[in-house]
């Protein structure tokens, strides 16, 4: 919606549920905040922790923060996720190369 960074205090937060709501400096109603919104922040926010966010909307139509980060906490190192599909093919070609050099071991054994 606004590409236009908010500042706001977090008013509540619930940690085993992952949300709670930013009481904007600018006056404005509260504002929804889900933990999705704070991708690759190094710890999760706790009450009082003042945000910087972009408004969007939920499918809903809700207003909700988007792209958010908080005041004074550095940002994780990403990480290179291997995903599922790569790892088994990487086992699979080891098992296929171990298999390969057992049975040369054994022609070879067998041809002495």
């Amino acid at each position: 919606m606004t590409e236009e960074l908010q500042r706001g205090v977090l008013k509540t937060w619930k940690d085993d549920r992952g949300f709670g709501f930013i009481q904007p400096d600018n006056g404005d109603k509260d504002i929804f905040v889900h933990i999705s919104a704070l991708k690759g922040m190094a710890r999760r926010p706790v009450r009082g922790d003042v945000l910087f966010y972009q408004v969007g909307r939920d499918a809903g139509g809700k207003f909700k923060a988007v792209n958010a980060r908080i005041e004074g906490v550095e940002l994780m190192a990403t990480s290179a996720k291997i995903s599922k599909k790569w790892l088994w093919i990487a086992f699979a070609a080891l098992g296929l190369v171990s298999a390969a050099v057992a049975a040369y071991a054994f022609w070879v054994n067998q041809a002495a």
